[in-house]
């Protein structure tokens, strides 16, 4: 009660330095944040939990992401921040969204509540932990169905599935119109890249930013972004390994998830910013949260202002879509679609889902350094499979990529709309038009390079 008693008087003493000080108008009164209960004393250690079933997201322990009214002088930011007790860890260049350090003794959902109440505060929230959307389990181009599906074996094992013919991108035919030019970089925002794979060793611009460690080098200490990466832009026609979607598109990697698979909103925003402001024409979130966040929602409106194509992993939990493929306004949720055209049961469902890409059994590359038996049932070094809706996104980052290659000149929302409108609506038996499984439709490379007329679908 004491502390409490001490932040309510330093809360108290900094509103009414502020009001003094501010012109003499109108003040809006605090910005309602859904996260703020209607009862203190009765609802502030439930504030933060969401859902039907009322689980509690997870964040990071003794951090907060404040953003703070444009109105308000640098001057008075500080004295805030000093009235709150808490210091800033850094400030997000351009989204100007401050990452807190909080003081021990005040929890994460009270200093929330604390700052949501002031008026000056445009929006507080705990700085929440997003986790990579799927694990890869096993693993160039006879194997790739996704790319390519003629009705084989899904596998070299005995007892693998077969798939069905044409359950598959049409990227054969669509590279006839386009392979990617190298002026075209990709962004993805992962566990990092395995610079020294031979699908991708001359494929990266640079060897990126690790939001995690803090340094200039995005090394892939777990094997989720090497895959995830190879998908959208392994090195082809080489005589080696895997095909990519995009031949010759580079490749940024910025490494925001941990050796875990676990990363901070934070570092995820930091890496979007960094991003869009290097080079990057399209960026890959295989990644989610459940957690909605403005923070997160102002990192993607950033990127999307600047014309960046933004696409995201909707999930694999046979639940809601994931953030930041939720936020729609501002990317594509991809969801996921098996050898048989058929929406996966376990991909995430909603109506943010844009479009669908093949996510089940998918072969990619692996850092060399990973042990070949960790993977499953393939034998050959360093490929493997990926399940989910991770591996379906990168491919759709590999057509935007081909788009903005033919296309350069065509906005980020002229290249979305074109995955769009282009899918292939293959569960129209079922949920004919655009439907919460899989959107628009599978993608089809080939219908979105061949210079036809695309008819707008009416969600």
């Amino acid at each position: 009660m004491k502390k409490w008693k001490i932040i309510g008087l330093i809360f108290a003493l900094f509103f009414l330095t502020i009001s003094a000080d501010a012109p003499q108008k109108k003040i809006e009164g605090p910005k309602l944040h859904k996260y703020r209960p209607v009862n203190f004393s009765d609802n502030l250690h439930n504030s933060l939990k969401t859902g039907p079933q009322n689980e509690a997201k997870s964040f990071v322990s003794g951090q907060v992401l404040v953003k703070f009214r444009p109105s308000l002088s640098r001057h008075m930011r500080r004295m805030a921040l000093t009235a709150y007790q808490s210091e800033p860890i850094k400030i997000i260049p351009k989204l100007d969204i401050y990452q807190l350090k909080i003081p021990e003794y005040t929890s994460v959902e009270e200093m929330v509540y604390l700052m949501n109440m002031n008026p000056f505060i445009e929006y507080a929230e705990p700085n929440y932990i997003a986790h990579i959307t799927t694990t890869p389990n096993d693993p160039l181009f006879y194997l790739q169905y996704a790319l390519s599906n003629t009705g084989q074996k899904i596998g070299n094992v005995p007892g693998s599935p077969q798939g069905k013919e044409n359950a598959d991108i049409h990227a054969p035919s669509g590279w006839e119109e386009e392979t990617g030019k190298d002026s075209v970089i990709i962004g993805f925002i992962d566990t990092g890249l395995d610079f020294d794979h031979p699908e991708l060793q001359n494929k990266y611009v640079s060897r990126g930013k690790d939001f995690v460690n803090d340094d200039d080098d995005a090394t892939d200490d777990h094997g989720h972004g090497t895959h995830i990466a190879s998908l959208a832009a392994a090195e082809t026609n080489n005589g080696i390994g895997i095909a990519g979607v995009a031949w010759n598109c580079k490749i940024l990697p910025a490494k925001a998830m941990d050796a875990t698979g676990s990363g901070s909103y934070a570092h995820i925003i930091e890496a979007i910013r960094w991003l869009a402001d290097n080079g990057a024409h399209i960026i890959n979130l295989s990644i989610g949260g459940d957690a909605d966040s403005s923070a997160l929602e102002d990192a993607m409106k950033y990127a999307y202002s600047l014309g960046v194509v933004l696409i995201a992993a909707t999930g694999n939990d046979s639940s809601e879509v994931l953030y930041p493929a939720a936020y729609d306004s501002y990317c594509l949720a991809v969801a996921a679609t098996d050898y048989n055209d058929a929406h996966a049961s376990w991909s995430n469902t909603g109506p943010q889902v844009d479009v669908a890409a093949p996510g089940e059994r998918i072969l990619g590359c692996v850092p060399t350094w990973y042990p070949a038996q960790v993977w499953g049932d393939f034998d050959v070094d360093p490929y493997a499979y990926g399940y989910g809706t991770s591996s379906s996104s990168p491919q759709v980052a590999g057509l935007a990529a081909l788009i903005k290659s033919l296309k350069p000149d065509l906005s980020g929302r002229d290249i979305m709309n074109i995955i769009r409108y282009s899918a292939d609506d293959v569960n129209q038996d079922l949920f004919p038009g655009v439907d919460d499984y899989i959107g628009y439709g599978r993608v089809n490379i080939e219908k979105a390079l061949r210079p036809v007329r695309i008819t707008k679908i009416r969600k």
